[in-house]
């Protein structure tokens, strides 16, 4: 009886083809879903690689080491996030409704991506780049903010103000995400409550401005 030919082993998946842009894109894709799941420390440039499709070389070709490209994916998760907020403070609608929504993006990222900001908050801490890119991003964010605002009620009010939300709400939604109200006994659909009522009182402040006191 005739033997029948060996089959061959199937070759190692060709690396994937496209414009840099594309490869660039499928890079930090494939780093953000890493660095959420198993943290900064937790993987190295040739697994990002591997994991997007890659040949550890190519990560090279974009990125000069795993600090870049981290940086890389907090600029896009910060586009991201503030790209929703956008869309949902100037599609309109009552103060409460977009005040919500609001609160829900934020609060909804927040948790989609706390790996990766538990990451981003030791970084911040320890590496003085990160620092430096971190603040860069508040300075886009308040900016974005002052835009939003502006275009909703006319108010000119303070950065500090602002400044304060931006805080208010990053960090409660850290906290949220990572069930820390539960463990306190503190009900987080009250913290939510109470984000809602501080965004809805910043969007909508129609131009108030504060007072002085008098001389």
């Amino acid at each position: 009886m005739a033997r029948r030919p060996a089959i061959a082993a199937r070759p190692p998946p060709r690396p994937r083809r496209g414009t840099p842009e594309d490869t660039r894109g499928r890079l930090v894709q494939a780093a953000a879903e890493i660095f959420n799941r198993d943290g900064y420390d937790g993987t190295d440039s040739n697994r990002i690689a591997r994991e997007a499709g890659y040949a550890p070389g190519t990560f090279y070709k974009h990125f000069p080491d795993k600090r870049q490209i981290f940086l890389a994916v907090y600029a896009e998760w910060v586009e991201r996030e503030w790209r929703d907020v956008s869309q949902t403070i100037e599609a309109g609608g009552m103060p409460e409704d977009v005040a919500t929504r609001t609160v829900d993006i934020f609060l909804g990222h927040h948790r989609r991506w706390r790996g990766f900001r538990a990451s981003l908050r030791a970084l911040v801490t320890a590496d003085v780049e990160v620092r430096d890119f971190y603040r860069a991003q508040r300075r886009k964010q308040l900016e974005l903010l002052a835009e939003l605002r502006r275009n909703r009620s006319g108010d000119t009010d303070s950065r500090e103000a602002d400044l304060l939300l931006l805080f208010t709400l990053e960090r409660t939604a850290d906290a949220l995400a990572e069930d820390e109200p539960e463990a306190l006994e503190v009900r987080p659909e009250l913290l939510r409550k109470l984000l809602v009522d501080l965004v809805r009182a910043r969007l909508d402040r129609r131009g108030k401005t504060p007072h002085r006191a008098r001389g």
